[in-house]
C-alpha cells in the first residue's frame, strides 16, 4: 500500500500511521528513509530556509515517525516489539564540506537518534539501528545539481565504484530480519570502504 505523507508535518506522519494502524493491524517494523538535500553550495551561502527545509524533513521527519513506531511497537504500550532502521550518510562522519554541511548536520543528528532511542526502548523489545549509505546511484544526486556527482567522487572509494540502491537496501533488511535479534544500536556503512 502505498500513502503519500509529508513527514515533516506532524498532523501528515499522524494520518499515515493511523492509516497502516487500520489496513495491518500491527506494526513491527520501520525503516526511516525520507531525505532531501539543497543545491551544492558553503556554509557561507545558506540562509535559514533551505536550512531548515533540510532538518525538518531528515531530522524531525525521522523522530515523528520513530515515535509513531515506538507508540505501537513498545511492550510499554501493549506492543509486541519491532525493529527500526534509520538511512543515515556517511556524509555524518565526512562533513560534505563545499556541498551539503546541512545534509551532513541532519545525517549526524539521525545517528544520535539512532543510539538514544536504541538505548531507549531496548528493553520494551525495539531495536533501533542504522544504515550509512556512501555514494550511491540515486537521483538524490541530480535535485543538489549535479546527477553524475557518484561518477566524479568513485575514483575516492577503496572499491573504485559507487554503490546500488540494493546493495543499502539488504542491509536494511538484515537489521529488521531477525537474524540480527541481538543487534541494536548500531551501523552497518555500505560505502565501498569510503
Amino acid at each position: 500500500m502505498a500513502i503519500q505523507a509529508d513527514v515533516s508535518d506532524e498532523a501528515a506522519v499522524e494520518s499515515l500511521f493511523a492509516q497502516i494502524d487500520k489496513r495491518f493491524g500491527r506494526l513491527n517494523a520501520l525503516i526511516n528513509n525520507a531525505g532531501i538535500l539543497s543545491p551544492q553550495m558553503r556554509v557561507e551561502e545558506m540562509d535559514a530556509a533551505r536550512i531548515n527545509r533540510i532538518l525538518a524533513t531528515n531530522v524531525t521527519g525521522s523522530f515523528l515517525c520513530a515515535r509513531e513506531a515506538v507508540r505501537r511497537m513498545s511492550t510499554r504500550h501493549g506492543g509486541l516489539g519491532g525493529s527500526i532502521v534509520n538511512i543515515s550518510s556517511r556524509a555524518a562522519a565526512l562533513g560534505s564540506p563545499g556541498e551539503y554541511v546541512d545534509y551532513a548536520a541532519s545525517k549526524a543528528a539521525l545517528d544520535a537518534l539512532t543510539i538514544g532511542l536504541s538505548k531507549e526502548v531496548a528493553a520494551e523489545k525495539i531495536r533501533v539501528n542504522g544504515v550509512r549509505p556512501g555514494l550511491i546511484h540515486t537521483t538524490i544526486h541530480a535535485s543538489g545539481g549535479e546527477p553524475g556527482r557518484v561518477s566524479r567522487l568513485q575514483s575516492s572509494v577503496p572499491m573504485a565504484r559507487g554503490g546500488e540502491p540494493l546493495e543499502v537496501a539488504q542491509a536494511a533488511l538484515w537489521l529488521l530480519s531477525n537474524e540480527a535479534s541481538y543487534t541494536t544500536g548500531s551501523f552497518i556503512d555500505v560505502s565501498g570502504g569510503r
